[in-house]
């Protein structure tokens, strides 16, 4: 069981920056792939941006790209989401995910693929 912790949102500025970290503990041997999705009140929890444990591979929602990177440190077991150029629309709360089981299909926008979640970071951004 992968236990995930999200820090590092807030307030911002349009044109501002915010960097996430989620903190994974427990046993995170097994972490195939991470991911941020992000979730807006009354909407569905969409994917911004994932990174496989193998080859290093990064995904990006095309909304993101080019503002957004995902990165990690293994050292540290952290995740992040380095999010430059914020505008309004990037307003929701953003979930770190952990796939850790190669159960079911792989793809890397649906939240099915992912079986660890952590609780959420708030992040605003005014006009």
């Amino acid at each position: 069981q992968v236990q995930l912790v999200e820090s590092g949102g807030g307030s911002v500025q349009a044109g501002g920056s915010l960097k996430l970290s989620c903190v994974a503990s427990g046993y995170t041997g097994n972490r195939i792939a991470m991911g941020w999705f992000r979730q807006c009140p009354g909407k569905e929890r969409e994917a911004v941006a994932a990174l496989t444990a193998v080859g290093g591979v990064s995904h990006y929602a095309d909304s993101v790209k080019g503002r957004f990177t995902i990165s990690r440190d293994n050292a540290k077991n952290t995740l992040y989401l380095q999010m430059n150029s914020l505008v309004p629309e990037d307003t929701a709360m953003y979930y770190c995910a952990a796939r850790t089981s190669y159960g079911g299909t792989w793809k890397w926008t649906s939240t099915e693929a992912y079986q660890s979640w952590g609780q959420g970071t708030q992040v605003t951004v005014s006009s």
